[in-house]
């Protein structure tokens, strides 16, 4: 065999392995956001129409989150776009669905509330995100809009959407550029102010 009939057969064997695992990791993150939907639906009940969120304003306690669990639904209505959040950011949670980063502030509640994602799966759809798109989280306490102010192309050593804030916000955090293959070199941030809170 010659070396020129070698080389294209393992370039070949390559793309049909990252093609194999690209399209395994698709799959298996709907599963897995199916799987999500089922454990968070039934908790989630109609509520009333929106009044305006104080800046103080905190979420009740409730149950503690364990991690892995499902406990938010986000949607993008302008993307008519929804992702079902879950508690943490390791490998394991993020293959379920976005994570919201341990210890940051619940959804609605005054602080920084931080959800991370991976670009290639859940969060592809923040490519498309502007200044001024609503995001809303719907959670066991309520539904809670936020309103994106601003969004930005940051270092992984900027780690300046990971503060805490005084005000309720939120960001979420993805790896960039959207399209790239292997570990993306920068950080997509979309931060958002709290809107308007729906009550419990």
């Amino acid at each position: 065999m010659s070396a020129r009939r070698f080389l294209s057969y393992v370039l070949i064997a390559a793309a049909a392995a990252l093609f194999f695992f690209g399209a395994r990791d698709v799959v298996e993150s709907r599963l897995e956001q199916l799987r999500a939907a089922k454990n968070l639906e039934p908790a989630l009940e109609p509520s009333p129409g929106p009044v305006k969120a104080k800046p103080e304003s905190n979420v009740p306690a409730g149950k503690p989150v364990r991690l892995g669990e499902t406990f938010a639904k986000l949607s993008i209505p302008r993307l008519d776009a929804e992702v079902y959040i879950v508690e943490g950011d390791g490998e394991e949670e993020l293959r379920r669905g976005p994570g919201h980063l341990t210890g940051s502030a619940a959804p609605g509640g005054s602080g920084n509330c931080i959800i991370a994602g991976h670009r290639d799966t859940h969060f592809r759809v923040l490519k498309n995100i502007r200044k001024g798109d609503d995001i809303v989280i719907e959670t066991r306490n309520g539904q809670f809009l936020y309103r994106v102010k601003a969004t930005r192309i940051v270092t992984p050593d900027n780690t300046s959407a990971l503060k805490p804030t005084s005000e309720p916000e939120l960001n979420l955090i993805t790896c960039f550029p959207f399209y790239y293959v292997g570990s993306a070199p920068k950080r997509f941030v979309v931060e958002a102010q709290l809107a308007a809170a729906l009550g419990t």
